[in-house]
């Protein structure tokens, strides 16, 4: 009697590769944007030939704005270190957001993908979208390919080929959104957080110029405008970079916004022009 081999299991399906989120690592980059924010408030702002007998203990020179931002206190590297991270990650989402914008126009690529979808020239749109690549082009061929597959399927009725091509919409745009929005959150705590730690340095000098008073029982004017300056430089620093993050903040979330706006416009023309023609 002879004895059967039991035959192997079928291979397992591979994985879908999840997207790359892309972009700068926080994880490293704060800690340098740290170093380098106190390494420029010594050397820099603290640099002797800001000062009255090149001694950054002493006052400043008359018209130093880096001696004056040295005398801001202990709280100016920290309020210096988000104006950098600030700078830095805002630079590179513009760089992130105009790669997922792709190679053309956008508008230009919606119209045309839209033209092609009507006349049913699919083949041609997934060319189109090789050519426009991106975010927005990534997304419109994957659901593209999912529309030629569908075509060809014989299993599933109408509804459902509808389903599956809105989900693989839903998917793609899924997987791409977290490269777009990656570290935004970072831009936007700098927003509220700035304010904070300036309002700390602001209070802070100011408790330093009332003590000077309450110490000699009478007005010190050297020690009282010490604190004052002090303050306000605290002040200046973090409103403007909170300012900055927040611009930076509204301005990329409304690119992100367009974008998003768009695959859904296409996404929608896709469902629609397979619902006509299958």
């Amino acid at each position: 009697m002879k004895t059967q081999t039991p035959s192997p299991a079928p291979a397992k399906a591979p994985a879908p590769k999840k997207k790359s989120s892309g972009g700068l690592n926080p994880a490293f980059v704060l800690p340098v944007l740290l170093i380098i924010g106190i390494l420029t408030y010594m050397f820099v702002f603290g640099d002797g030939s800001h000062f009255q007998e090149g001694d950054n203990t002493k006052e400043p020179l008359p018209g130093d704005y880096f001696g004056t931002v040295y005398k801001g206190g202990f709280i100016v590297p920290i309020l210096f270190t988000c104006f950098l991270t600030v700078l830095v990650f805002s630079i590179e989402r513009f760089f992130t957001i105009g790669r997922a914008n792709g190679s053309g126009s956008i508008d230009d690529f919606v119209r045309k993908i839209k033209g092609q979808l009507d006349r049913n020239e699919v083949a041609a749109a997934i060319q189109e979208c090789d050519r426009q690549k991106g975010s927005i082009g990534n997304v419109v061929k994957t659901a593209l390919l999912k529309y030629q597959q569908l075509s060809t399927d014989t299993e599933l009725n109408k509804e459902q080929k509808l389903v599956a091509l809105q989900k693989e919409v839903e998917e793609a745009t899924t997987l791409e959104l977290p490269m777009l929005e990656k570290n935004l959150t970072i831009i936007a705590t700098l927003a509220s957080v700035s304010t904070l730690i300036a309002l700390l340095g602001t209070v802070l000098g100011m408790i330093r110029a009332f003590a000077a008073m309450g110490a000699t029982g009478q007005p010190d004017t050297a020690a009282l405008s010490t604190g004052i300056s002090e303050a306000l430089v605290n002040t200046a620093l973090g409103i403007g970079t909170a300012a900055i993050a927040t611009i930076m903040y509204s301005y990329f979330t409304s690119r992100i916004d367009v974008l998003t706006y768009n695959i859904d416009e296409i996404g929608l023309s896709i469902q629609q022009n397979f619902a006509a023609h299958y």
